[in-house]
């Protein structure tokens, strides 16, 4: 079965110079997926591996205190793909106003991209549809501040793009004409809304993010929407309860791979190869959610108990312990703020974390001291330090 190109090249005139700009042909492919016994076993596994990460969210004792840390992790790993160097510890740092040890623009952006997530999970659960309404609101929030708060956030682009290189002449990759982007867009919100044929919704994200990939409807802030947008549709069909699957560690990890098949799609139709790494993907970060909500969770259990032996001063410490859990590098002014204690119980508490080995601080000042839930940050920051 052979397909080709999946477009057609279009000579565009920009930055002084002549260039062959790419239009994607709308999705689904045609012909359709080739789906071998091979393939189909790995979407089986991906659909699995789904179903469990999902079932995980329903035990969890706190959904909501994994999951704060949880998207925090994915904003920064997601931030790095696109060159910013901002650690956990940065952002964590950033939101409690202490001076995180990178450029502020770095931290703000990674901070934008959880309110992104945010923004469009709360838009999703009053049930607004997963449209390009939706996207450029998302777009808007995502570079409200930082490096691209000047690229017109959100709004598609009126003027050529192009990916890799210092100029078009060089550039590894041109996307549509601004002219054609508002047509392209409107051909890929109608197949996420299964026109002109219903696509199953593991299919349909995978084929959606090469899409709005090769679109690039953004001057900034593409590879970060492109991959939220696998997210948001998995919970908008309420495939996950929960955004507990981001792929970008795997897309970081196989960074060279991953842009070489998004070439190959586009330039030989091979959807399967694209689709075969994808459901890997699925099935590996799936598999690490897991085993990390797990090991939190075996975590905070093993402390709390630890806590359960501190006699009159145990009720206090948990609370203060549990406001760790959901922000793991704390002053004890935010944990009197966040627990209503007073500074003196805080303090108390923090003391017999120290004491057990629970916590840490990072400061050897009286005043605004810092602690840290150390083996916690420790558990998510696995995976975030591997370099490309």
């Amino acid at each position: 079965m052979k397909r080709g190109i999946q477009g057609y090249y279009i000579t565009v005139s920009t930055a002084g110079e002549k260039a062959q700009a790419f239009v994607p042909a709308p999705l689904p492919p045609d012909p359709s997926v080739h789906w071998t016994p091979e393939l189909r076993n790995k979407f089986d596994q991906a659909w699995l591996s789904l179903g469990r990460l999902d079932s995980i969210s329903a035990l969890l004792p706190d959904i909501s205190l994994f999951l704060y840390m949880y998207v925090r992790k994915e904003a920064v790993l997601s931030s790095m793909i696109e060159g910013t160097q901002s650690s956990l510890s940065d952002l964590l740092l950033f939101e409690l106003d202490q001076e995180p040890g990178v450029p502020i623009d770095d931290v703000q952006e990674v901070s934008k991209y959880v309110s992104a997530l945010n923004y469009g999970l709360h838009r999703l659960a009053e049930g607004f549809p997963l449209s390009l309404r939706l996207i450029k609101e998302m777009h808007r929030v995502l570079l409200s501040k930082g490096r691209g708060s000047h690229q017109t956030p959100g709004e598609f682009r009126r003027t050529q793009n192009w990916i890799g290189g210092t100029r078009p002449g060089n550039a590894a990759f041109i996307p549509p004409p601004a002219e054609l982007v508002m047509e392209c867009m409107g051909k890929l919100e109608l197949f996420l809304h299964d026109q002109p044929e219903p696509t199953p919704v593991l299919l349909k994200a995978a084929l959606a993010h090469v899409q709005f990939e090769t679109i690039h409807p953004f001057l900034d802030g593409n590879g970060r929407l492109g991959r939220l947008l696998i997210t948001l549709l998995l919970c908008e069909q309420k495939v996950l309860r929960e955004p507990m699957l981001y792929l970008s560690l795997y897309f970081k990890t196989h960074r060279q791979y991953y842009y070489e098949l998004l070439n190959t799609v586009r330039l030989t139709g091979d959807w399967e190869a694209w689709l075969d790494f994808f459901a890997e993907a699925v099935i590996y970060t799936a598999g690490q959610a897991m085993e990390t909500s797990q090991q939190l969770v075996n975590l905070s259990s093993q402390d709390r108990e630890k806590i359960n032996g501190l006699g009159r001063a145990t009720a206090s410490t948990l609370q203060v312990h549990r406001a760790l859990m959901a922000h793991p590098i704390a002053t004890a002014g935010w944990l009197v703020e966040k627990t209503g204690i007073t500074p003196a119980t805080v303090n108390k508490s923090l003391a017999h974390l120290e004491r057990l080995g629970i916590v840490r601080e990072l400061t050897s000042r009286k005043r605004n001291r810092l602690f840290s839930y150390s083996q916690y940050v420790e558990i998510l920051n696995r995976g975030i330090e591997i370099s490309d």
